[in-house]
C-alpha cells in the first residue's frame, strides 16, 4: 500500500514520526470513516462473531456485523460453523432480518432467493420461467450467485470473522501472549448468560481508546478508586500482541497500597462513598493465580473485561463517523448454577452494563469529547504521551501505550504518511 497516496486520499497526514499525537479530524471525517471500513474492517484483520455456544445446534444463526458490513454466523448442517455477508446476491436486500433463531435455508423476502449456511444459493422462485414464459437464461448457474463468504476461525469458544483472504491465520493475528491470556480466561465450556446494547453518539475508536485507557479508571470513576475495582496504585501492567494492535491491562492483587496519599489530590475519589449491597463488588477467585482484573483489547473493536465475578465481550459496532453502537455479551460457564449465573449477571448490569456505576461515566465522557471535535471540525490534535511516546510493554498502569499500540496498527492499515501536519494541526 501507498502511504502517501492512502493518506492523500482521506486529505490528512499524521503530524509526528511517533504515535503520541492523534489528529482529531480522525473523529469526525466522514471520508476516513469510510476508509476504515475497506482498510481496516474489510482489510487483513479478524473482527468478534460471536461465541460458538450461540450457534450450538444445526440451523442456530446470529446477525452480526464487521464494520459497517451485516454478516451471518450460523451452524450448517455438516455440524461446522459458516459465515456470509447479509445482502442478497439478487437485488441486495438484507437476507437475515432476525437477531437469532433456527432454520434449514435462509430465504430473501423480496424475490424469494434461498441460501444455505454457507450462503450457497439453493433455490429462487420462476426459474424456468411460467407457461414457457420468462425465466432466468439457460446459462443461469446458482452456483454463480451465492453469497460473499465470510472466513471463520475459533479459539476458546469465540468466533472471529475477516473478510480479506490475505489475513495470517487467527492466533498469528492475535499473538502469543493474547492467545494464552484467552486461554485462561475462557478455560471451560461457556454459555451466554443476556445482552445489553447502546447506541452512543460518538466516534467508535473513543471506546477503544477509552478502555485501553489504564488510568483514566482511578481519576473519572469514583466507584473504581472507592472499591478497588481499578485504581492506577494497584500492581499491574500493559502487554501487547501485533505490534501493539492488541492489549491487556492487568491489575494483581497486593497487600500494600498507600491509596489516600495516591488520591489526595483527585477531586472524585470519595473514601465515604458505600453500598448498600457490596456482593456488587465481591470478588471470587477463579483462578489460582493473583490477577484481580483482566482487560484484553483485540483490534480493531473487540474489548473483554474479567475480574471478580464478571465476565463480558463488548463488541464496538461503527453506524456512522460520529455513532456506534455497543454490544454486551455476558457470559457463564456451563455447568455453573443458578446462584452464580445471577451474581455474574448482577455484576457485569450494576458496574459495566449501560447503566453501570462505571460504565455510564465512559459514555458521557466520549460524548462530550465527540461534541467539541466536531464542534471544531476536527480542528488540532490530541496528546497520548503518559508513559513515553514508544510502543512496549509497561510494568504500571500510568501510561497511555496501549493507545499508542492501536494507533500504531491503525496508521500501518490506513497507510497515513508521517511528518507532516494534518490540516488545521497547531504547530
Amino acid at each position: 500500500m501507498d502511504g502517501t497516496q492512502s493518506s492523500s486520499s482521506c486529505g490528512i497526514d499524521w503530524p509526528s514520526h511517533d504515535d503520541s499525537s492523534v489528529p482529531y479530524a480522525v473523529y469526525v471525517d466522514p471520508a476516513i470513516f469510510a476508509a476504515e471500513q475497506e482498510r481496516i474492517f474489510q482489510g487483513p484483520v479478524w473482527s468478534y462473531l460471536g461465541l460458538d455456544c450461540e450457534v450450538a445446534k444445526a440451523g442456530d444463526y446470529i446477525s452480526v456485523f464487521i464494520g459497517t458490513t451485516p454478516v451471518v454466523l450460523n451452524r450448517g448442517r455438516d455440524g461446522h460453523l459458516h459465515a456470509f455477508v447479509n445482502r442478497c446476491a439478487h437485488r441486495g436486500a438484507a437476507v437475515v432480518r432476525e437477531r437469532r433463531g433456527n432454520c434449514k435455508v435462509h430465504t430473501c423476502i423480496y424475490h424469494q432467493w434461498s441460501y444455505d449456511a454457507k450462503g450457497n444459493l439453493v433455490g429462487l422462485p420462476y426459474r424456468r420461467g411460467i407457461n414457457g414464459s420468462g425465466g432466468f437464461p439457460e446459462d443461469f448457474k446458482l452456483e454463480d450467485h451465492g453469497l460473499r463468504r465470510v472466513r471463520v476461525a475459533v479459539i476458546q469458544g469465540l468466533v472471529f470473522g475477516t473478510l480479506s483472504d490475505t489475513t495470517p491465520e487467527l492466533e498469528e493475528f492475535l499473538g502469543d501472549a493474547v492467545c494464552e491470556r484467552l486461554r485462561r480466561v475462557f478455560d471451560r465450556p461457556l454459555k451466554t448468560l443476556g445482552y445489553q446494547r447502546q447506541r452512543i453518539v460518538a466516534n467508535w475508536k473513543l471506546m477503544i481508546e477509552n478502555v485501553k485507557d489504564s488510568y483514566h479508571g482511578a481519576l473519572l470513576h469514583a466507584f473504581n478508586s472507592r472499591f478497588g475495582f481499578f485504581r492506577s496504585t494497584q500492581r499491574g501492567d500493559v502487554r501487547m500482541t501485533g505490534g501493539g494492535m492488541h492489549g491487556m491491562l492487568t491489575t494483581y492483587s497486593t497487600d500494600r497500597e498507600q491509596v489516600s496519599a495516591a488520591f489526595d489530590q483527585v477531586a472524585t475519589f470519595k473514601p465515604n462513598l458505600a453500598l448498600e449491597d457490596m456482593s456488587i463488588v465481591g470478588f471470587t477467585r477463579e483462578h489460582d493465580d493473583d490477577i484481580v482484573t483482566s482487560i484484553i483489547s483485540l483490534f480493531p473493536s473487540c474489548l473483554i473485561l474479567h475480574g471478580g465475578t464478571f465476565l463480558i465481550i463488548r463488541q464496538v459496532r461503527p453506524k456512522s463517523v460520529g455513532e456506534f453502537d455497543m454490544v454486551w455479551t455476558i457470559v457463564g460457564f456451563s455447568g455453573e448454577d443458578a446462584e452464580r449465573d445471577t451474581l455474574r449477571v448482577k455484576q457485569t448490569a450494576n458496574l459495566l452494563g449501560p447503566g453501570g456505576y462505571v460504565s455510564m461515566e465512559d459514555a458521557e465522557a466520549i460524548e462530550i469529547v465527540q461534541r467539541a471535535l466536531t464542534g471544531e471540525g476536527g480542528a488540532g490534535q490530541g496528546v497520548v504521551a503518559l508513559g513515553g511516546r514508544s510502543v512496549e510493554n509497561q510494568d504500571h498502569l500510568v501510561t497511555e501505550v496501549a493507545i499508542r499500540g492501536f494507533w500504531k496498527g491503525y496508521r500501518r492499515l490506513m497507510g497515513f504518511a508521517e511528518g507532516r501536519p494534518s490540516a488545521g494541526a497547531s504547530a
